[in-house]
Formats: structure tokens, C-alpha cells, sequence
């Protein structure tokens, strides 16, 4: 057994050779031989010892490492190396003097100090760096630290590179001259990517909501301070991609970051990601980024080096890191769940293929998820600064990221920025849903095969009862789901949304598939609509893939309601969302705040209304909740922490990842073994065919007899299969191991490799699910409360206050609530007036408007309020106004007012023609004008001479025909229109 000491050297020796480096003793030592050479026990000058490796690049002393002992704790150690870097004999190549880089490393710990900052200070890495990374460093710095600027003049870029203190060298295209908004060349005289941060321009702040803006200056100064680590919290939908692009851009450009690392938890996200890189428009030269930069969304296992950017799930960044093909269902599930099932996550070795200095920036895109067991190895292999991106950190969140939060932007924040939309809260209560329900015996339930979906009746023998709980997985019961999905149909209009005639964009949350399908199908029943109303986007839609479907969800009218499990529950950007429907119950509070987040975003309004015609603006979201989900406790802590909770779909899949823990390969296999008893013939066959020959049994009794400690000593035949000791003996026999750990892990992966094929795993995931469900048809439910949360109507209490203080506040102030505060009336209301009242109250912090206002006072009121199902138009200003100051007793709509004075004008008319001697006031020609000015005064508060040289009365002939219709009482009728009808 070699001494601690020697362990540590053969550890490092193979590091360093992974890593393109040749190790030698001093007595075979070639420098110009290679690019990299690293000499053992090094003698240097007189009291400076001896350096462990001395490391020539291009035949040029340029750094040392110190070996220690594994366990040896390397802080203490510097100063060891240190010395070494100044002890070069005189007369030796150098790039520099004291040499610029030195490393400590016990073989399992490695820490590095670049000498090339501004101010060195050591890092832990994870393995050495390659020849060429540090040969590109010091090149870049001229050698002796006082050579070239980083960047040429502006008018010299074509061929030029720049480099980063963290990376190889990269090209810099032509539009990416080092230049500032002004024009002013940026020419920083220092080498390293921490150095040239010390002098990055300004932020050119056009086009950046002040979030962002903190959120960037925040993050560069942490980057200025070699903070290794930094967490950017913002409210889903302000901004964090477009934020993390703007910053991403600027690190290129002006820092010459190498190559960025977007990583994202899901493809689809990816595809998004990608999306708004081509979209940005630099602020700099207006050139798009993906014009200047090549970003590259990775899908297969090679990684394009002239990216400067790439975007990549961190599912296939460790199956590359692994050398593995990632199998394409495994890049769409949920990370989170996934990763918790690995206790000791299988570790992440030194890959040469991908270095370490690959990347210098990784943003990680929902880090909440990201950041655990498994994944945490992938961001931790790269020598690069991590930022992560999230709307909502837990505890653990901040831990790992140093507790260095550089942004801190919640969802309230948003809100009174106007950067996010509030939301209100409507709540259905059925029985039910809450009770449950019991079929009494003699009535006929119908039961259904889960896998073929098969259905037949069956007569109770004995009463039948379910608890709430069971509902939509064991038992389900079709008029719950109609009663809570007829419920919102019939509220929809009248009260979550009144006035409108189109379904908003609704996105429901179900329980899983089949619950998905079920509501599908009654949503269209209900609403009395056709396939393309509403669809199910979830991981098993066949047909279209999920990301096209989300984004016609996004882009088009229809479908206007989407049914789905929880594939858009996270990071998917749909602005047009104006309800989240809660069918099911969610625990983390994380994941509830992510899937309530669908509905926060802005969106401008004709956007809105080009997937949406009567939506006038979005100003709030609603929350329909079904289930109690707003009013459940929720915890902070991950989900699936416990095994026994764990599905056999999400078992499989860590398997798949090269998960070998024994709790997690034993529950699998007595859950297979379990399968064994259901399973047809037919099925058994079905799974020989994709296995290999291998059957359930012999699944489970590989991978328990794997487990046997025995099975590493004694030559135990697996199963007693003839098909699969066959394909055995024709395979390579698998290689002895060097101990027994290695030996176990090489079995074990030997007896779950069939379950790495995704088609296999399908199968038994499809076959699992053989079960039956009972579906109660003879239940009725019934609805217990609808309406708007107690939350809610707190929420539309504040508004009315804040409204009313606002008008007693301004009134002397504002030109339209000093007229309406005058009774009679001074000046008539003018149409400018009210504009200027409604310019006020939407700006911030109030962000009102008249249907916000009408809505709150509706919901509190409602026997006072008239109208509240139709639209809202400026005007309707006069009438909250007149109400909130309590010279109204109802609330009406404005032009119902006018329509209502129009009226009686029209009254007096006819008194005084008959008075007259004329019967018919005005004719059938006259009244239409008529009705065409009270509407315009109704929108507008008045009318001119000149109105009638437009809409709609030149269509009608214009000012002529009007003249031609009243003669010269023309004046006296629109004079006394005006002081009427807006009274």
C-alpha cells in the first residue's frame, strides 16, 4: 500500500495527464517537446525547497503545484506554493517572474491561484487546467504583464481575439469591438476576464425596467469582487431571462468572457431561452446577439466551440460529463424529483473531452431545482462564476449560493412597478370535492383498465365509498369535475371576468394524465366548443410535440383553455394566461408560487388582443381554486424526499441516471417483483422481446442477487435463463475490477443495464398502470360556495379606500374631480379632464383603471352596482367618481346615464311640441342622428360642430346632413345635449 504521499502524487500525475499535460522526472525532462510539461521534485533556488511539479508551457516556466496528503486541508498551503513561484533558478526560461500560477492539491481537493488578477486569490477547481488555457492567459498578458490592451482599436477587430482569465481563446466577430454606447473605444490594459471587469463601461440602461438595471450593476460589482457565486431573485415574469441575456452580452463584449452556460431544467425551456437570445437587440449597435455572437442550443453531445454561448439542460450536461447518451425523455422531466432520489449521487469524474475552463459564466435558470445532489456536480465541475436565477429561493437556495443575494425582487414588488399583475382569488366548493361520496349496494358503477382504458359495468354487492383524497386516481367521479368546470363557466362572465364574451386563456392543472383527459373532454361538452377550444399539452400528447402546442397556447386564439399536469407549471412564458385553474393540490410552496407565476405576466394590449379581441388590457389574473390550494399549508422542503412515496416511473429513471444506492435498486425490484403476479402472458412476452429475454422476475432477482455481497466473491449465475446467458457468453465479459467497491458498481450496472432503454422503461411504466379505476356515475355533486376569497374582497376593499383617499387627496388639484365636486357643476366635465384623472391614477404606484375599480367596488357591493358584466370605457370615471364621493347611489355605467337623461330630454321634447300643436317631435332621420350624438357624448362627454366631420356621422353625410336635418336649431340642440346629458 503506497504511503499517503505517493496516493496523492499518483492521483494527481493522472489528473494532469487527463488534462493534456506530460509528466516526467527531472532527469527525462523535454521542455519544447510539448506544450505542457510537468516536472516532479523540482529542485529550486537555495531556500526555497523543492516544487512537487514545475509547470513549463511553450518551453516557459509558468507555475508550480504543491502535493499533499489527501485530508490535508490546502488554505495553509499557499504560502508553501507561493515560495515556490518565486524560487525559478536564475537563468531559466520563465514567462514571469514570481511565476504566475500555483496549485495546491491533495489529488482529491485542488485549489488554484491566478496570479494574473488584480488581486490573486485562490479557488477550489476540480481538476487542472489544460496547457493551452494558461498558454492563451499568458500570451494575452504579454508575458511579462505589461504587453498589449486586450482589445485592439475599433477599427481593427476582423482577426483579432480577446481571452478570458477563465478560458481559451475566442474570436471576436467584427461587431463586437470593444466600444461604449458613446462611441468612446473601452481599452482596458489588463489581460484576465476579473481584470478587464474593473473597467467595463457603464450599463446602457434604454429598454431595461429599473429591476433589471439594479439586478446587472448588482451582479457585475459581486463579479468585480471575485465573488464566485451569486443569486438574482425576481418575480416570475420581470424579466430574469432578458436580465440574464443583458448581462451575458455585456460579459462578452467589454470582459471577453470565452463561452457562457445557460442551463435550463427542461428542453422546452431551451427552446425559449433560444428564442429570446434572437430576439435581443444589443444596445450598443442594435446588430441582434445571435447576429453577433453564435449561440448554440444543445441537443446532441458535441459541443460547437465557436459558441459563445450555450444553451443545455443540466440533464445532458451529466450524461455528457458521464460519457453517456442522454435518452430524450429524461431532458423533459422534472429535475427536482429526480435528483432527490440519489442519496450519494454517482460522481462526476475529470472528462477530457469537456475541460473544465470550458465555460468562465454559468447562469443556472431555476435554481431552486438545480442546485442538489446530482445536479450540483455539474455546476461545480466547470471553473467558472455560477449565477443563479429564480423568483423562489428556498433556505438551501442561498446556502449554495453563499448567501450572496445581488437582487432581491418578489412578486409585490413587481406588482406596485407594474412589471406583474395582482391577482384576485375565486373559490368553488363542492360536496364532493370535500366530502367525498358512497354508491350505495344495487347500484352499477362502471370500472376501467387504466392501460387500455377498457370500460364495463359492475353491481355493487356492498356499498361503495371513496374519500376526497381518492378522487381522479382510484375513483372518479365525472359530475364533480362538471360541477366545478360548470361552475366556471357560468361564473365566468358575470363574475371572474364580467363583460367579456371570450374565454380567457385558462390554464388547468390536473392530477396526472387521465385526470387531464377527463377534463378535457368535459371542458368541451360543457362549453358546447370542438377540439381546437381546449387540448391536454402534457408529456404523453401524440401528434404535435408539447412545444409547438404551447406555443399556438401562446400565439393564437386557440385553444383558448389548456389542460396540463405540470410541463407548464415552471418557466414557460405565456403572457396571454388570465386564469390559473387549480384541480389539484400542490404541498411545496415553491412549486405553487412557479405555477401560480403563469398568470403574473404583462402583456401590451394589442398583443392581448390578438389572442384575446375583448380583452381590453391585462390589469389582474384570476386564481380559480377548485381544491383548497390557496388555503393549504405548504412547506419549503423538496418533494419525494422519502422513498416509499416515490413513483416506480421516477425509480426507473434514476436508475437510468446510474443511480446504484441499495434503497432505491430494492424498491424497484420489489416493485417489479410485485408486477410479476398481474401480469398476462401476452405482457410477459411484450417485455422478453424488449429486455433481451429477460422477464420481470428475472429484472428483480438480478438486481437483488447484484446487491449480495456474496456476489462478489463467488461466480453466482444471475437467473436460470437460457436467452439471456446466451447474449451473456456472445457479449465481452465485463473487466475484473481493481477493488470492491469498483467490482460492485460494475455488477450492479450489469444487472440494471436493460432498464437504460427508454422503449423498455415505457413498457413496465405502461404495464405498471394495469389497474382498474372505479367510475362513479350515480353521485351527484353540487356546489357548496362560489365567489370570490376573503383575500379577494380584502384586496378590493383596500383599492376602494386607497381610491377614495386619493380623490379626497387631489381634489383640489385635479381639474376633473373640481368640477365634479361642485354641484351644480361650475364648468362642464370635459373629456381632456377625465383623461387627465385617468393619466393619474395609472401611473404608479396606483396602476388603476376603471375596470379595476369597477370590479372592486362590484364585489363589495354588488345590489349597488349596475352593469358589471359589460365593457368599460373612460367616461365610466365620471361615474366611480360621483359614487365614491357619494353624490350617486348607484353605480352606473356612465353611458347608461346618459341614456337615461337622454330620456327624459326627449320627454321634454315632446311636451313641448304638443304644446305646440305638433304631435312628432323629431322624425324617424332626426331620432337616428339623435341617438348617434347621445352616443358620442356618452364616450366623450360633449360634442362639437367639428365631430360631425368624423365617425361615425360622415358616413351619414357628415355636417351638410345634419344642417340639412335641424336647420338653425342645430346649435340650440347640441348646446343643450351637452349641459343635459352628461349631468
Amino acid at each position: 500500500m503506497p504511503a499517503p504521499e505517493q496516493q496523492a502524487r499518483e492521483t494527481i500525475d493522472r489528473l494532469l495527464t487527463q488534462a493534456g499535460w506530460v509528466v516526467c522526472d527531472v532527469d527525462k525532462a523535454h521542455i519544447t517537446a510539448h506544450r505542457g510539461v510537468a516536472i516532479r521534485e523540482f529542485p529550486l533556488k537555495t531556500g526555497h525547497g523543492e516544487a512537487d511539479y514545475l509547470l513549463y508551457v511553450d518551453g516557459k516556466a509558468a507555475g508550480v503545484i504543491e502535493a499533499k496528503k489527501e485530508g490535508l486541508t490546502l488554505t495553509g498551503v499557499e504560502i508553501q506554493s507561493a515560495k515556490y513561484t518565486q524560487g525559478l533558478p536564475d537563468g531559466l526560461p520563465a514567462w514571469k517572474k514570481p511565476l504566475p500560477f500555483a496549485y495546491q492539491s491533495t489529488g482529491v481537493e485542488t485549489r488554484f491561484t491566478n496570479g494574473l488578477d488584480p488581486q490573486p486569490r485562490s479557488r477550489p477547481v476540480f481538476a487542472f487546467h489544460k496547457p493551452e488555457t494558461l498558454a492563451d492567459w499568458l500570451t494575452d498578458a504579454g508575458g511579462d504583464g505589461m504587453g498589449e490592451a486586450a482589445y485592439p482599436k475599433a477599427a481593427d477587430t476582423r482577426n483579432v481575439y480577446a481571452t478570458s482569465g477563465r478560458g481559451q481563446t475566442s474570436s471576436l466577430s467584427p461587431g463586437s469591438s470593444p466600444v461604449t454606447g458613446d462611441g468612446i473605444e473601452f481599452r482596458p490594459h489588463t489581460s484576465t476576464f476579473l481584470s478587464r471587469l474593473q473597467h467595463i463601461p457603464a450599463l446602457e440602461t434604454h429598454g431595461l425596467w429599473p429591476a433589471q438595471i439594479t439586478a446587472i450593476n448588482n451582479l457585475e460589482q459581486s463579479l468585480k469582487e471575485n465573488r464566485p457565486r451569486a443569486l438574482i431573485q425576481m418575480a416570475t415574469g420581470s424579466g430574469k431571462t432578458f436580465t440574464a441575456i443583458s448581462f451575458i452580452y455585456r460579459l462578452i463584449k467589454f470582459a471577453g468572457a470565452k463561452r457562457v452556460l445557460f442551463l435550463v431544467d427542461r428542453g422546452n425551456l431551451g427552446d425559449q431561452t433560444l428564442k429570446e437570445f434572437q430576439q435581443y437587440a444589443s444596445p450598443y449597435n442594435n446588430f441582434k446577439f445571435t447576429e453577433e455572437y453564435i449561440v448554440q442550443r444543445l441537443q446532441g453531445n458535441t459541443l460547437d466551440t465557436t459558441a459563445r454561448v450555450c444553451i443545455c439542460t443540466i440533464q445532458r450536461m451529466y450524461s455528457m460529463l458521464k460519457g453517456r447518451d442522454l435518452p430524450e425523455d429524461l431532458e423533459e422531466e422534472s429535475i427536482d424529483k429526480l435528483g432527490s432520489l440519489f442519496k450519494q449521487p454517482e460522481p462526476i469524474e475529470y472528462n477530457p473531452n469537456i475541460p473544465i475552463e470550458s465555460f468562465d459564466i454559468i447562469v443556472t435558470d431555476e435554481c431552486h431545482r438545480s442546485i442538489y445532489n446530482l445536479w450540483a456536480q455539474v455546476l461545480e465541475y466547470f471553473d467558472a462564476y455560477l449565477i443563479g436565477l429564480t423568483a423562489t429561493p428556498s433556505k438551501q437556495t442561498f446556502g449554495f449560493f453563499h448567501q450572496n443575494l445581488v437582487m432581491e425582487y418578489n412578486h409585490e414588488m413587481a406588482v406596485a412597478d407594474g412589471v406583474n399583475v395582482n391577482y384576485d382569488v375565486y373559490r368553488i366548493r363542492t360536496v364532493i370535492t370535500e366530502q367525498g361520496s358512497k354508491v350505495e349496494a344495487g347500484y352499477s358503477v362502471q370500472v376501467q383498465e387504466r392501460d387500455t382504458r377498457k370500460k364495463r359495468w359492475e353491481q355493487l354487492d356492498d356499498d361503495f365509498s371513496y374519500d376526497p383524497n381518492q378522487l381522479d386516481r382510484d375513483v372518479v367521479a365525472p359530475d364533480q369535475i362538471r360541477t366545478i368546470v360548470r361552475t366556471f363557466r357560468d361564473k365566468l362572465f358575470t363574475e371572474i371576468f364580467p363583460g367579456r364574451t371570450w374565454v380567457p386563456k385558462t390554464l388547468i392543472f390536473a392530477k396526472d394524465d387521465a385526470h387531464a383527459e377527463n377534463i378535457v373532454e368535459i371542458v368541451r361538452e360543457e362549453f358546447g366548443k370542438g377540439n381546437d377550444f381546449a387540448q391536454k399539452i402534457t408529456y404523453r400528447t401524440t401528434g404535435a410535440k408539447p412545444k409547438d402546442l404551447i406555443n399556438e397556447f401562446r400565439t393564437s386564439p386557440m385553444p383558448r383553455i389548456a389542460v396540463t399536469v405540470d410541463m407548464i407549471a415552471t418557466g414557460t412564458d405565456i403572457k396571454a394566461v388570465e386564469i390559473v385553474l387549480f384541480m389539484r393540490a400542490v404541498k411545496s410552496r415553491a412549486f405553487f408560487e412557479q405555477m401560480k407565476g403563469r398568470g403574473v405576466r404583462v402583456m401590451k394590449a394589442d398583443d392581448l388582443q390578438s389572442v384575446t379581441p375583448d380583452a381590453k388590457a391585462k390589469d389582474h389574473f384570476v386564481i380559480v381554486d377548485a381544491v383548497g390550494v390557496c388555503e393549504q399549508d405548504k412547506t419549503d422542503s423538496r418533494p419525494m424526499e422519502q422513498k416509499p412515496t416515490v413513483s416506480f416511473e421516477k425509480l426507473m429513471q434514476a436508475v437510468a441516471f446510474g443511480n446504484t444506492e441499495d434503497d432505491v435498486l430494492t424498491s424497484l425490484a420489489g416493485r417489479l417483483a410485485r408486477m410479476e403476479h398481474r401480469i398476462s402472458k401476452d405482457d410477459d412476452k411484450r417485455i422478453r422481446q424488449a429486455s433481451g429475454g429477460l422477464g420481470l422476475k428475472d429484472l428483480a432477482h438480478r438486481i437483488v442477487q447484484s446487491l449480495n455481497p456474496d456476489a462478489l466473491d463467488e461466480n453466482v449465475p444471475w437467473v436460470e435463463n437460457v436467452a439471456w446467458a446466451e447474449q451473456r457468453e456472445a457479449r465481452e465479459p465485463v473487466p475484473q475490477a481493481p477493488n470492491r467497491e469498483a467490482q460492485r458498481n460494475t455488477i450492479v450496472q450489469d444487472a440494471v443495464k436493460p432498464l437504460h432503454d427508454p422503449a423498455l422503461r415505457q413498457l413496465l411504466i405502461d404495464l405498471k398502470a394495469k389497474s382498474e379505476i372505479t367510475i362513479d356515475h350515480v353521485s351527484p355533486d353540487e356546489v357548496l360556495f362560489a365567489g370570490f376569497s376573503e383575500e379577494a374582497l380584502a384586496r378590493a376593499k383596500g383599492l376602494v379606500q386607497s381610491f377614495e383617499q386619493f380623490i379626497k387627496d387631489h381634489k383640489d388639484e385635479i381639474t376633473a374631480l373640481q368640477v365634479l365636486y361642485s354641484r351644480p357643476y361650475k364648468h362642464r366635465l370635459t373629456f381632456e379632464a377625465v383623461k387627465e384623472l385617468a393619466d393619474a391614477i395609472e401611473k404608479p404606484p396606483y396602476l388603476w383603471n376603471e375596470s379595476q375599480l369597477w370590479n372592486a367596488y362590484a364585489a363589495l357591493e354588488k345590489s349597488k352596482v349596475k352593469g358589471a358584466s359589460g365593457k368599460r370605457i373612460l367616461t365610466d370615471l365620471v361615474s366611480l367618481v360621483r359614487f365614491a364621493i357619494h353624490q350617486d347611489n348607484e353605480l352606473i355605467p356612465f353611458p347608461e346615464r346618459v341614456n337615461a337623461n337622454f330620456n327624459a330630454w326627449l320627454a321634454t321634447q315632446g311636451r313641448q311640441s304638443r304644446a305646440g300643436g305638433n304631435p312628432e317631435p323629431f322624425t324617424a332621420d332626426q331620432m337616428k342622428w339623435l341617438e348617434m350624438i347621445r352616443d358620442h357624448i356618452a364616450a366623450n362627454l360633449g360634442i362639437e360642430p367639428d365631430d360631425f366631420n368624423y365617425a361615425p356621422f360622415i358616413q351619414q353625410g357628415g355636417l351638410g346632413k345634419v344642417h340639412q336635418l335641424f336647420g338653425d336649431k342645430l346649435n340650440a340642440i347640441i348646446e343643450d345635449l351637452n349641459e343635459t346629458l352628461a349631468a
